[in-house]
């Protein structure tokens, strides 16, 4: 990834990489119960002292919640949060870092219309304005066709395995 050969790094090299140059997008969320949303968010600075946790990155996790339409939420846990409101507490986890590739598996699943495309149009500023990478997996037809890019894993399948 970006010319660095990750197979000469140590495990803890690795970790480092890891939480600092991959944004992930879990489809169950991932987020702790015991974290409120903005907690939640900034959980990759309490997870590897590599990343520093200060005043910036706090401002970057209130305006990422305000870019998602959570300002309102960031002290409510994740139990008092709608499935789409967690998808987009995720969403926001995946950017804090500003990480140079963002992984997501079904980042707009749980999101009303008006949502998945204001998440979308995040996702996609955030990459061109950072020169970062999005690998998304998707079962969502509509948006396909605002990417450069589209696999069908079927095509990747034996014949015999591919149902009609």
């Amino acid at each position: 990834m970006g010319g660095v050969a990750l197979s000469k790094y140590s495990d803890r090299d690795l970790q480092d990489f890891r939480i600092v140059r991959l944004g992930l997008i879990f489809q169950q969320f991932e987020l702790l119960q015991y974290l409120n949303a903005f907690e939640n968010i900034l959980l990759p600075y309490r997870l590897n002292p590599v990343l520093e946790l200060g005043e910036e990155q706090r401002e970057r996790a209130r305006d990422l919640m305000e870019e998602v339409g959570l300002s309102d939420k960031m002290a409510r846990f994740p139990k008092e949060l709608s499935q789409g409101e967690r998808q987009r507490v995720a969403v926001c986890r995946a950017l804090i870092t500003a990480p140079s590739l963002l992984l997501c598996d079904e980042p707009t699943a749980n999101l009303d219309p008006a949502n998945r495309d204001r998440i979308l149009d995040i996702l996609f500023a955030y990459c061109q304005n950072q020169n970062a990478s999005l690998l998304m997996v998707t079962h969502d037809h509509e948006i396909l066709n605002r990417f450069d890019q589209v696999l069908d894993i079927r095509s990747f399948l034996p014949k015999t395995a591919v149902s009609p």
